[in-house]
């Protein structure tokens, strides 16, 4: 059950940092006519939800709970 307390920090770690960087997501919009072609490419930042950065994070200090306990038994 070691690999379970692991598991469960790299979800917290995953969970605090999607609370911090965004991920940058990347759009093309544009015409193609024959073969010329006009477009413009947007970028945007976005972040996580918090809901979801939440989630994360309680279910890696639970699998880290249960994964210490069942060490420790």
């Amino acid at each position: 059950m070691k690999g379970l307390f692991w598991l469960g920090v790299v979800f917290v770690v995953l969970g605090i940092a999607s609370l911090v960087v965004p991920i940058p997501h990347t759009e093309h919009n544009g015409v193609k006519v024959g073969g010329a072609s006009i477009g413009i490419e947007t970028r945007h930042d976005e972040k996580v939800s918090p809901i979801i950065s939440a989630v994360l994070i309680a279910a890696g200090a639970g699998m880290m709970i249960a994964g210490k306990k069942a060490l420790s038994a």
